[in-house]
């Protein structure tokens, strides 16, 4: 073999080389980013830890019972906050990990035993919240309560993440804030103390909505719990034959099943609603877009199938009504119908909804008047323009020819205008043989204001006595032969 050779093979081996090596640190690096053992407790440590939270201590139940009246409390007055506090109180979290783990390591009577200590805290909280709801004087149901009374698909994928979060958390050495985040996510203890708002005021629908989400988070929180410990290898307890184990399993399996079923409808529902919901939103702010007219109110009716809108301004015909609910099939409306109320306050309305209505009304009315207002400016302004016209083709030299006549007592006259600082004056100007009173003057003036349509008009007339006249007269006459001559 050449040394050529042998330096190409050694250059092959250290490129293969260095090529094995970096796969192997990206195996290390993605074995260590997944590897759910790091940090954990021993096995022993975790039975345990297992174990102790079957146990009925008087100090947690008496927590449990103060974060059932505090959450109640919390839904009474729709404080989230104060609802907040009660789920991080509550003591419930441990026994239901308790349950999946001894799925996991398939020993019954752990199972017996977390069971009872969960039931047990169960009544406790139920019968804590029923007898809070019987005494309080609030007795409406607030939106926080109503949040809880319908769970879906999207409950159970919570509660299923939350309580692999909240396993992996428990198991770790160094404890972290996963079990209150999860404990707040899943919401174990306002479901249940809405279930007792259902009790106290004989609500079913409250009481069994909320009981189903309770069993949704519980079922599912153990669920993911036992999936986290089978995941650790935690060792069985081998008190379960393989045959207990399989009717087991098809247990779990089925109760899982028929837990899970309900709530994808119930999601299902929901997100068509939700669809529903933008479609009507889409078709009143594509189709209602008019001029002067403005949707101050509107309302779907999904189960009549019916879209009912208020409108305020300017009245639309009936054939536009008819074509708006032609358009309404485009938007996934078909069968439905369009009631459409315009420029009145309903009377069934929301106190808020009502009030919108009567300002929408009172803003209307004022639009109109200030674009009568404007029509009426503009109209003015054009008349003044004229006018304006008018003064600027004024024949005066007729006009002045016309003022001789009617006023024959003047002489000379002359008409014109004169324009200052402030403004453009008509004038009259002329001669009188008579002084002229002041009635004279003044008719004078409003006869030149009539005919000239000036609100500026003055009157000069100069008096000259006849004397005066005549001795002009003749020495106009005598220049005249002089030149003459």
């Amino acid at each position: 073999m050449s040394k050529t050779t042998e330096k190409a093979a050694e250059i092959d081996e250290g490129i293969q080389k260095e090529i094995h090596e970096k796969r192997r640190g990206m195996r290390k690096f993605f074995r260590d980013l997944l590897n759910m053992h790091d940090g954990m407790m021993t096995y022993e440590e975790i039975d345990a830890m297992m174990q102790e939270n079957t146990v009925i201590h008087g100090p947690n139940m008496w927590i449990l019972m103060l974060a059932a009246l505090i959450a109640s409390i919390g839904l009474n007055l729709n404080s989230t906050a104060v609802i907040i506090g009660a789920m991080l109180i509550s003591p419930l979290m441990s026994g239901i990990m308790t349950m999946g783990y001894s799925l996991a390591v398939r020993d019954l009577t752990l199972l017996r035993r977390a069971l009872l200590r969960f039931g047990t805290q169960v009544v406790i909280a139920l019968v804590s919240s029923t007898v809070y709801f019987l005494i309080s004087p609030l007795d409406a149901p607030t939106a926080e309560m109503i949040a809880r009374t319908s769970p879906t698909i999207w409950d159970v994928l919570i509660a299923l993440f939350g309580g692999i979060a909240g396993a992996i958390g428990n198991t770790r050495e160094k404890k972290s804030n996963v079990i209150p985040g999860v404990a707040i996510a899943t919401a174990l203890m306002p479901p249940l103390c809405t279930a007792g708002y259902g009790l106290a005021t004989m609500q079913p629908t409250f009481f069994f909505g909320a009981l189903y989400l309770f069993l949704i988070n519980t079922l599912f929180i153990s669920l993911s719990t036992m999936i986290v410990m089978m995941l650790l290898r935690v060792p069985y307890h081998r008190n379960v034959s393989d045959k207990q184990q399989k009717k087991i399993n098809h247990a779990v399996a089925a109760i899982t099943i028929v837990v899970a079923v309900p709530s994808v409808f119930f999601g299902a529902a929901t997100v068509i609603s939700s669809v529903m919901d933008k479609n009507i939103s889409s078709y009143l702010s594509e189709q209602f877009v008019f001029s002067g007219t403005s949707v101050v109110q509107s309302s779907a009716d999904k189960t009549a199938k019916t879209v009912s809108v208020s409108l305020v301004g300017t009245p639309i015909s009936d054939d536009v009504i008819a074509m708006l609910e032609q358009e309404m099939p485009k938007y996934g409306l078909d069968g439905y119908t369009l009631n459409v109320t315009q420029n009145k306050v309903i009377t069934n309305a929301e106190e808020g909804n009502a009030d919108k209505i009567t300002i929408a009304l009172q803003e209307n009315r004022i639009d109109e008047l200030e674009q009568l207002l404007s029509r009426c400016e503009e109209e003015i302004s054009g008349l003044r323009d004229e006018n304006s016209e008018l003064k600027d083709t004024l024949d005066y030299a007729a006009l002045s020819e016309k003022a001789s006549k009617i006023f024959a007592e003047l002489s000379d006259v002359r008409c014109g205008v004169i324009s200052d600082n402030d403004c453009t004056y008509t004038l009259l100007i002329g001669k009188t043989d008579r002084e002229l009173s002041d009635s004279d003057r003044e008719h004078m003036k409003a006869w030149l204001a009539e005919e000239t349509s000036s609100e500026h008009c003055e009157v000069l007339i100069s008096y000259v006595p006849p004397e005066t006249a005549e001795t002009s007269e003749t020495s106009e006459t005598s220049e005249t032969s002089e030149t003459a001559e």
